[in-house]
């Protein structure tokens, strides 16, 4: 099988086998597919910033455009003995599967094809094409461990000429691995924003990391997302007890479900994944809370944002019209909001 394990394929990108000529970097963590994907096709030695050595493609552009990939594999380059064919945001795309199959029957002499995917099933459509090929290369890309974590912050210490003292490093690891170029981003933040100094301290990885105030019902919103029935009503109460009003829980959870809304509305229309539409959000999803994301734009389905998103208008009416019970209010349409995902979650 032409695959690798994810813990393999660092080692297999820093020596890519010549006989190689269709490579796929697929998974979840769309940052990292993208940062390996760089350092593949900087081992191509082709100039990146050449258009006629490296074309770059949307995976939805060759999908709409059948054939497309096949006539550019078998265009004879100009001025360079062979070129780049990159293709990104690829998903399920059948167009580009059928075209990677016939590439893979017959491989063009002067191509190299290098695919970036979302998260692909085992087994199916362009994974199982690339994985079934004797040419072909496919390289899974999941969230970075504390191990590789370790290694991104090193990297970037390394770039500024900085250390960083232990329990900084604790405090900064946790707010770091859904996404390997959000984390390097948030890194290289912190680096700047400690410019001057050689070592990194606790104050500074919190500085950064915004400690709000509000996390009290930022927490009763997250929960309520992964419908953690229990954790959103500890949360709540946690906040309306400092004396927080209900009605900053209640709109938060409502601009966090138009936003999951529009997101949905993007992977039906665009027959997108979930990890694909919260990487191009705008604005963007904060790194952190990408997972979460995704999981509900997975379970929850338009009809049923709609659904919630009615049931919170009406709660924010009737605590307007009766003050004296918002708490008791808001609570009960959360509460049957977080009840609901925790069923879609079962379902799913």
């Amino acid at each position: 099988m032409a695959q690798k394990k994810a813990f393999e394929v660092d080692s297999w990108l820093a020596r890519p086998d010549p006989r190689v000529s269709i490579v796929l970097l697929y998974g979840p963590d769309r940052g990292l597919v993208s940062e390996r994907a760089k350092a593949f096709a900087a081992k191509t030695g082709l100039p990146l910033d050449d258009p006629f050595s490296v074309v770059r493609l949307e995976g939805s552009e060759v999908d709409r455009d059948e054939g497309r990939l096949l006539d550019e594999a078998r265009t004879v380059p100009m001025f360079s003995d062979r070129r780049l064919l990159w293709v990104r945001n690829a998903s399920g795309q059948k167009a580009l599967a059928d075209d990677v199959k016939a590439l893979a029957a017959e491989p063009a002499r002067d191509a190299i094809i290098l695919i970036e995917a979302g998260d692909l099933k085992k087994g199916v459509g362009l994974r199982a094409v690339v994985e079934a090929a004797d040419i072909a290369m496919a390289l899974p890309c999941y969230a970075d461990e504390a191990r590789d974590i370790d290694t991104v912050i090193d990297d970037e210490l390394r770039k500024a000429g900085m250390s960083m003292t232990l329990e900084a490093r604790q405090a900064l690891r946790r707010n770091l691995g859904g996404d390997r170029l959000a984390s390097r981003g948030e890194i290289e933040k912190l680096t700047l924003y400690a410019h001057g100094q050689k070592e990194i301290g606790l104050e500074e990885v919190r500085a950064m990391s915004g400690d709000v105030s509000g996390a009290s019902f930022d927490d009763a919103v997250d929960a309520l997302l992964e419908g953690k029935v229990g954790d959103f009503d500890t949360a709540f109460t946690r906040h309306c007890q400092s004396g927080g009003p209900p009605f900053l829980v209640l709109s938060s959870a409502m601009r966090q479900l138009q936003q999951i809304q529009v997101m949905r509305g993007q992977m039906e229309q665009g027959g997108r994944n979930a990890a694909s539409v919260v990487a191009g959000a705008r604005p963007p999803v904060f790194f952190s809370r990408r997972k979460l994301v995704e999981k509900a734009l997975e379970r929850w389905s338009s009809d049923a944002l709609g659904r919630a998103l009615t049931r919170l208008q009406t709660a924010v009416l009737q605590t307007r019209r009766r003050p004296d019970l918002s708490v008791a209010l808001a609570r009960q349409a959360l509460l049957g909001i977080a009840v609901e995902s925790a069923r879609l979650g079962q379902r799913g």
